[in-house]
């Protein structure tokens, strides 16, 4: 008895320290610790037997119980429900069936092969067991191998520790040994899983057995607690939405942080997660105009329109002068200075069937030249015309030579070369009748007008000819 208190000391200090589940893969060893009663009557026999399973409950008349720990068992899990159990108990017999004997002792050392029906009740806290297997008794000196026959129930308090009560019948092999039943009762104590992070899931169950983590998770961690796995966790140290992957949405924009150059401040998809306060298609953390629309090529602000005239300040050429569209923002010359220019040019003398300008003509053209200056971005046509006097082509030559002379005088006094274009029309173009001479002499001019249809040419452009091997235009 000193032997086996000191083993079920031990038993107890190691129990202390271990971590204990169901008894399974996981834990599949277990240490029972219990009393037991050894009852010889109700075994079929004749006298001091009774009939087999006779008076089977008749504790007080038939049973003999240790009145302290009489048994100890150790059971190790096989597999598929299967767990296989060495014992070891003693008691002290005065109830030989019917008759009263000096106390004998009694020893056994049993084995058997157990079979859990727990999982056909769902894994509930009944768990009742069937065995079949063998041992060896000893009743005072005398010894007998035994076949056994186990049938109990354990009552699972945790998934850990568990009540366990059974009754076995044990038969001798020898004549002169007695059959008996043995009943026992113990609290079982499953250990011996490995879990290597600690976290409570077995290494067996652990999906990420190298890593503490949740059972709800297959022993996997949550390190940001939002209820999304790190290992499916876009964001495994910050909280998040599952619908973002686990990352999170500061600004309640729709957009995660990680993809949100504006996480802090709500924000559109088109701008990246940033806001546009005006709209214009620039984030207002790159708008230097963030109220008020304008394009990017601007820098999120709206173009001026310094002169108001309609054309902002990019495409006016005279930003600071009120012009009109049709002339890039640049004021064009009125029908007043035009109809002026005209007056001059009627006064532009030439020698006799020449393109020679007179002297006495110089006043006019600079006249002409200070009114073109006035609209510096206008493009001036002068035209050339004659008389019907003389052949067509005699006109038509002397009309252009004539064009071009002003244009050269213009160009030379400052008119750039670009804003000028010159062609001579010949007699095609009277303005009165060639059958009189003062009609012929208004016929014999120069006109000027606005030539739409030209853009300035370079100003370090050469001019094209004009007398004849050239037409500018």
């Amino acid at each position: 008895m000193k032997h086996l208190s000191r083993l079920l000391l031990a038993s107890l200090f190691v129990l202390g320290f271990s971590t204990t589940q169901a008894q399974d893969e996981n834990n599949p060893w277990a240490i029972e610790i219990g009393v037991n009663a050894v009852d010889l009557y109700p075994t079929g026999e004749d006298a001091p037997s009774g009939g087999m399973f006779d008076e089977y409950f008749n504790v007080g008349d038939h049973w003999n119980i240790l009145p302290a720990v009489s048994r100890l068992g150790v059971s190790r899990y096989i597999g598929g429900g299967l767990v296989f159990e060495a014992a070891g108990s003693v008691n002290q017999i005065s109830k030989y069936g019917d008759d009263t004997v000096d106390d004998l002792s009694y020893y056994a050392l049993d084995g058997a092969l157990k079979y859990s029906l727990r999982a056909l009740l769902n894994d509930g806290w009944l768990d009742p067991h069937l065995g079949v297997g063998g041992g060896y008794t000893w009743l005072d000196e005398q010894g007998a191998g035994t076949l056994n026959g186990t049938a109990g129930l354990s009552f699972w308090f945790s998934d850990n520790v568990a009540l366990n009560i059974q009754s076995t019948y044990k038969h001798a092999f020898k004549d002169e040994a007695a059959p008996h039943f043995q009943h026992a009762a113990g609290i079982k104590f499953i250990f011996g899983g490995k879990d290597s992070d600690g976290d409570g899931v077995y290494d067996k169950d652990d999906e990420c057995p190298e890593v503490a983590g949740l059972e709800e998770f297959n022993g996997c961690p949550d390190s940001d607690g939002d209820g999304i796995e790190d290992r499916r966790d876009a964001c495994p140290d910050t909280a998040g939405l599952a619908q973002f992957d686990g990352c999170p949405d500061t600004d309640g924009d729709g957009i995660p942080d990680p993809q949100d150059e504006c996480p802090t401040v709500a924000g559109t998809a088109e701008m990246n997660g940033c806001p546009d306060a005006d709209g214009d298609g620039v984030a207002d953390q790159n708008d230097e105009c963030p109220d008020e629309a304008g394009p990017a090529e601007n820098n999120g602000c709206p173009y001026e329109d310094r002169d108001g005239d309609g054309v902002l300040d990019k495409d006016d050429e005279c930003p600071d002068t009120a012009g009109t569209a049709a002339n890039n923002g640049c004021p064009e010359p009125t029908a007043e200075a035009i109809s002026e220019l005209n007056e001059y040019s009627k006064t532009v003398l030439f020698d006799l069937n020449k393109a020679t300008i007179r002297s006495e003509s110089e006043d006019a053209l600079r006249s002409i030249a200070e009114i073109m200056e006035e609209y510096s971005n206008t493009v001036f046509h002068i035209e050339g015309h004659t008389d019907s006097t003389g052949s067509d082509q005699y006109n038509l030559q002397l009309s252009k030579e004539r064009a071009a002379s002003v244009r050269e005088w213009l160009v030379s006094n400052g008119v750039p070369a670009n804003r000028l274009t010159s062609e001579g029309y010949g007699e095609t173009q009277p303005i009165a009748s060639n059958n009189t001479a003062s009609g012929r002499q208004d016929n014999r001019r120069v006109e000027i007008s606005l030539d739409k249809d030209k853009e300035m040419r370079d100003s370090n452009e050469t001019p094209t000819d004009t007398t004849g091997t050239g037409n500018n235009k």
